[in-house]
């Protein structure tokens, strides 16, 4: 796609590409996880990611903006966030010791599109009958993964579910955060939380690992995590969520081939066909915002 393109200004194209780059740091980080969590407790591999996210991320921001990053006009909300952030990252790493790497990610990219139809019913935002379709579509193409009744995973089915509905949550309540602070600020708090909340289980979960591979791809999750967000919020900078959302699809391309290389998993067929229906879905909800916001000018 040139600079050139008609609708899409270079700046766009710029948070295109920086979006493109976050999804593939989340991918990394989950593939990752995946074989940590075979070799490390969870909580132990979820510490050192936000301890590490935290000061990253601290060393980074707080010489840049100063005291004015813990500025927030609503702690409550954004400690919640940072519970909902932890949490979600429990369930993401119990769901792949389950699931394969794009089976989940698939599942979890189904949040954009819950998170539209919640932002109607919770937050009086219109949504007409295609997004209503779109969702339906998505939840569908969760079922065609999980397949309930015939898979022999059984109860750890719950584990990606309540990963979507954690993150559903979380995304909700980030927009609304959206509204009144600044996203740098939001970040901050988010990966301390976790940092300190995972803290106070170190006494019991923590295990010597005499394996220095374990110990990098430990740091390179929190290193990736940081990169991915800071990415993330670059790229909401330069252009509009409705622009980019279609894009974070790409994140099940990133997940496919990670899960393909670091484990030889290939989706069967009908598992393709979920992936391919809540990735549709989703390009295509983002492609009618577009179209939408382009329609009331």
């Amino acid at each position: 796609m040139s600079a050139h393109t008609p609708g899409l200004k270079p700046s766009a194209l710029l948070g295109i590409a920086l979006v493109l780059m976050a999804v593939a740091s989340f991918a990394l980080i989950d593939t990752v996880n995946k074989h940590l969590s075979l070799h490390v407790p969870i909580m132990m591999i979820i510490w050192v990611r936000y301890m590490t996210q935290a000061v990253l991320t601290t060393g980074f921001f707080l010489p840049k903006l100063g005291r004015q990053v813990l500025m927030t006009r609503h702690l409550g909300l954004q400690i919640t966030r940072g519970i909902f952030f932890i949490l979600l990252t429990l369930l993401a790493i119990a769901s792949l010791q389950a699931f394969p790497v794009a089976e989940f990610t698939a599942i979890l990219m189904t949040t954009p599109l819950f998170v539209t139809f919640f932002a109607a019913t919770m937050m009086g935002e219109r949504v007409s009958l295609w997004r209503i379709m779109l969702v339906l579509g998505g939840f569908v193409g969760t079922l065609v993964i999980v397949r309930p009744g015939q898979s022999e995973l059984g109860w750890a089915m719950v584990f990606p579910l309540g990963a979507v509905a954690v993150n559903t949550a979380f995304q909700l309540l980030t927009k609304r955060l959206a509204e009144t602070e600044n996203s740098m600020t939001t970040h901050f708090y988010s990966v301390w939380v976790g940092a300190i909340t995972s803290s106070l289980t170190l006494a019991w979960i923590w295990t010597p690992l005499a394996d220095m591979t374990l110990w990098a791809l430990l740091l390179l999750i929190g290193v990736a995590g940081t990169v991915g967000h800071y990415l993330l919020i670059k790229a909401y900078e330069h252009a509009p969520a409705s622009t980019l959302m279609p894009y974070m699809y790409a994140q099940i391309g990133f997940a496919l081939l990670g899960g393909w290389l670091a484990f030889g998993n290939v989706p069967d067929h009908i598992s393709l066909m979920g992936i391919a229906l809540i990735a549709v879905c989703g390009v295509a909800g983002g492609a009618l915002t577009i179209w939408e916001r382009s329609s009331s000018r």
